[in-house]
């Protein structure tokens, strides 16, 4: 196996890794587990939180172990997907690991992966890595975010009692792979609840609680339901979805903390995990005096929370956006093309894919383009290339500029803008 040293060689050995390259069933447990078993289930050393959910999972978890880790605690973290670099799968006490500790490790744990003979794809490297390099590095708590769904996500092999189970805003996503349905979709997000697990959420529609709650007795699990998390003075600078995103995070690790120390979280902690920049996540840039908003909302849902967002945050402020889609999606363009033809008074279409991007492509740009124009949007252009795409709306005249889409669009534009 070649030596691994820097980010794009690490892309380069995954690449044999990707599921399109795999002749096997993807949404199974089945070779997780094996190698899990091989080896020795570091996933059962750890004190866990785990995150699942369809909005708001992301800052959920870099909150929970930003909150954490301002009490003095060792916390590892892992996402998916990641915005920039790969190392920040692989996070202690939120900072990604350096490339060469990070190039390191992976090679030593490819070598594992070819020695177990189990065939395991992209994903599931990548977070067994994060659950083995924990383990290696002692943490007091990894806080994990689910990839997809839960029930047979990649990350849903600790059994441990104390696992601590947060679940986020669930919607309609994935219903190629998790159901057409929202109780279908919350099974899976549920799927995550093992016996006797401590279990947060905000109180949902009833339709999405009483699978939460059918899934919480099942497993004997202790079901914490959150009411509608009133804005905070003091909390002001972050967005409302932000807000509450963090009080759901606060309450569980408040609970954690409670539970293994008998401290309490302290406003300080509070307050400096509400400061911390999260990738792709309402994140905001100055450019040529220019306000830029950057968040991978690629859904309704999302769009729909990001427009709130920036309308209230910046109000009567003109605004133009760059928008993109992955493709082979399309249950979400219609829906996501009505949210993003609200965005801005100008929309600029582009596309991605190439080594960068893994596997995945850009939806075909004329698509989106009508299905903006179709709910109103009325001045749209087409600019193929990211880059120049965002050259031009930095030159718009707007003084708010929106990039919003696939994670893989911002692999292109954050870079740029960082």
């Amino acid at each position: 196996m070649p030596h691994i040293t820097s980010f794009a060689d690490a892309e380069r050995a995954l690449e044999p890794y990707w599921p399109g390259k795999l002749q096997r069933h993807l949404q199974t447990l089945e070779h997780i587990e094996r190698f899990m078993d091989f080896l020795g289930s570091p996933q059962d050393k750890l004190k866990m939180v785990h995150v699942a959910g369809t909005s708001g999972k992301t800052s959920t978890a870099y909150y929970i172990a930003a909150l954490l880790a301002a009490s003095g605690k060792k916390v590892g973290l892992t996402v998916s997907p990641h915005v920039d670099q790969l190392n920040e799968r692989v996070q202690i006490n939120l900072t990604p690991l350096p490339e060469e500790a990070f190039c390191e490790g992976l090679e030593q744990f490819l070598g594992l992966v070819k020695k177990s003979g189990v065939a395991l794809n992209y994903f599931e490297i990548m977070y067994t890595f994060a659950f083995w390099y924990f383990v290696r590095a002692g943490v007091d708590y990894a806080v994990v975010e689910v990839g997809m769904g839960g029930l047979l996500d990649s990350t849903n092999v600790s059994t441990r009692a104390d696992k601590v189970c947060v679940i986020t805003d669930i919607g309609l996503d994935h219903l190629n792979i998790l159901g057409s349905t929202l109780p279908e979709i919350t099974m899976h997000k549920a799927g995550i609840i093992q016996l006797h697990n401590a279990v947060f959420c905000y109180k949902q529609g009833e339709v999405i609680m009483d699978v939460i709650r059918q899934a919480a007795r099942k497993k004997q699990a202790d079901l914490h339901t959150l009411n509608a998390h009133a804005a905070q003075t003091q909390l002001a600078f972050l967005p409302a979805f932000q807000q509450r995103n963090l009080g759901l995070a606060r309450a569980a690790a408040d609970w954690v903390l409670q539970r293994d120390t008998g401290a309490e979280l302290e406003d300080a902690a509070v307050l400096h995990a509400a400061r911390i920049r999260i990738p792709g996540r309402m994140e905001i840039f100055e450019r040529d005096g220019k306000t830029v908003i950057v968040d991978a909302a690629h859904n309704a849902q999302k769009l729909h929370t990001l427009a709130q967002s920036v309308h209230a945050g910046f109000a009567s402020q003109p605004v133009a956006a760059l928008v993109s889609l992955a493709a082979g999606r399309d249950y979400r363009l219609d829906e996501a093309a009505k949210e993003m033809a609200g965005l801005g008074t100008h929309l600029i279409i582009t596309t991605f894919g190439g080594p960068k991007d893994g596997p995945h492509v850009s939806i075909e740009p004329q698509s989106l383009q009508a299905a903006c124009t179709k709910y109103g949007a009325r001045s749209v252009e087409i600019i193929v290339d990211p880059a120049k795409a965002l050259q031009a709306l930095v030159q718009r005249p707007e003084p708010v500029l929106v990039v919003a889409g696939s994670f893989y669009l911002l692999n292109h534009i954050r870079p740029l803008l960082v």
